[in-house]
């Protein structure tokens, strides 16, 4: 977050997302211009709260790298980041299960 606030020039205490004033946006505020966004894109609507589950599961899932490797956190590490007392919270509630990823891997095994 750092990083990115000395990126955009944003001061040591600005919010990440502001409004047209630089203060901070209210919660209905950020939401609304959600809506707006998810609409002008045509995409179906979904909670606000999706993106929370969406980043869950695209952390540990993992995100292909252009050298062909995936990039991945753990459960542990994302219950972490989430405010999760335990990684079963996360596992459980957040992470949706990509069968892709399973194909292929007894290939190696001569059975």
């Amino acid at each position: 977050m750092e990083e990115l606030r000395q990126e955009c020039d944003f001061g040591p205490t600005a919010p990440l997302v502001s409004n047209e004033n630089g203060d901070y946006t209210r919660p209905v505020n950020f939401r609304e211009r959600y809506y707006r966004i998810l609409k002008a894109a045509r995409i179906e609507q979904k909670g606000f709260h999706s993106l929370r589950h969406h980043f869950a599961t695209q952390l540990i899932n993992g995100v292909k790298q252009p050298d062909g490797t995936i990039l991945a956190l753990s459960p542990r590490q994302v219950a972490d980041l989430l405010g999760h007392s335990t990684s079963q919270i996360t596992e459980m509630y957040y992470v949706k299960k990509d069968t892709t990823r399973l194909q292929g891997i007894t290939d190696g095994f001569n059975f």
